[in-house]
């Protein structure tokens, strides 16, 4: 098995997907799509996970209701990757979290609506 970081605590997908609270088939995917990549494969085709994978996860299961796409997600994950204070993605990231701030305002709103709704029906059931 050959990995491509010097982490020594790895995992197999089952673990990760424990871990996460994602499904296999979600994290296949983020595989499949490049946003995940298996830090390493075992001799029989079976994918391995590091910490640092584990880590990478949770950013992009922080990201997804937020609505980027997996485009964004993978830009986002690079410039993480960079040197965070350079100017580059310094910028960049404060436009980031302009656009994630709006989107949660909007899923709050969403959220208070959806609660107005409960406490309505909960009325008209009483």
């Amino acid at each position: 098995m050959t990995a491509k970081t010097s982490s020594t605590n790895t995992m197999h997908i089952g673990e990760l997907a424990d871990r996460t609270g994602l499904s296999l088939r979600t994290i296949r995917h983020y595989d499949d799509v490049g946003l995940l990549p298996a830090t390493a494969r075992t001799d029989g085709g079976f994918r391995v996970y590091s910490e640092d994978d584990f880590e990478r996860l949770m950013v992009i299961k922080q990201m997804k209701p937020l609505g980027f796409s997996l485009e964004q997600m993978a830009e986002i994950l690079a410039l993480l990757a960079e040197r965070p204070n350079a100017p580059g993605p310094v910028g960049r990231l404060s436009e980031i979290l302009e656009q994630a701030a709006h989107q949660r305002a909007k899923l709050a709103r969403n959220l208070a609506q959806a609660d107005e709704f409960i406490a309505m029906l909960g009325r008209l059931t009483a």
